[in-house]
């Protein structure tokens, strides 16, 4: 097990465009007796409702949504490029059928019993606060439709007061 310590959030110094889009997030969720993760490259953070946020965004389709949907937190961790094939195995694997944990070399590690991956380099604890459905009718592009949801696999938007930092 890693060593994390709590971060200040106003010392944060990161690029959400590429910490999110480019590098990926794992977003874990469930309990001590079961959870499960998945690779997010859609999200944000900010605040809202006078509380510093995440937001992320999770298709129906999704078997951590599950886990999401049944639980009051989550995580979203960062890790250094080494990790990258973890994170696209994450990404295309559901978890569901298998054991996702071990096929990707990642750990799952716990604090105020809210899971994460204990390989990550930057873990934000998170209590939802909202699911948003983004159903089709909600977009005003209307490219967006064609573009992303050809098999109407929709997204929930999912929103995060981040409760705690963590790194190492």
């Amino acid at each position: 097990m890693h060593t994390f310590q709590p971060y200040p959030i106003e010392l944060l110094e990161l690029n959400p465009f590429t910490k999110i889009g480019k590098e990926w997030a794992l977003v874990t969720a469930g309990n001590k007796q079961k959870c499960n993760t998945m690779t997010v490259s859609w999200g944000g953070l900010g605040v809202i409702w006078g509380k510093n946020v995440v937001y992320i965004f999770v298709r129906d389709s999704r078997y951590t949504k599950e886990f999401i949907d049944d639980g009051d937190f989550f995580s979203l961790s960062f890790f250094d490029k080494d990790y990258k094939e973890a994170l696209s195995y994450c990404g295309v694997n559901s978890g569901r059928n298998e054991d996702k944990w071990e096929k990707s070399d990642l750990t799952p590690a716990f604090r105020h019993s809210i899971p994460y991956p204990d390989e990550a380099n930057l873990v934000f604890l998170c209590k939802k606060m909202a699911a948003v459905p983004m159903p089709e009718e909600t977009f005003t592009d209307n490219s967006v439709m064609g573009t992303w949801y050809k098999d109407n696999d929709m997204h929930t938007m999912y929103v995060g007061e981040i409760i705690e930092v963590m790194a190492r």
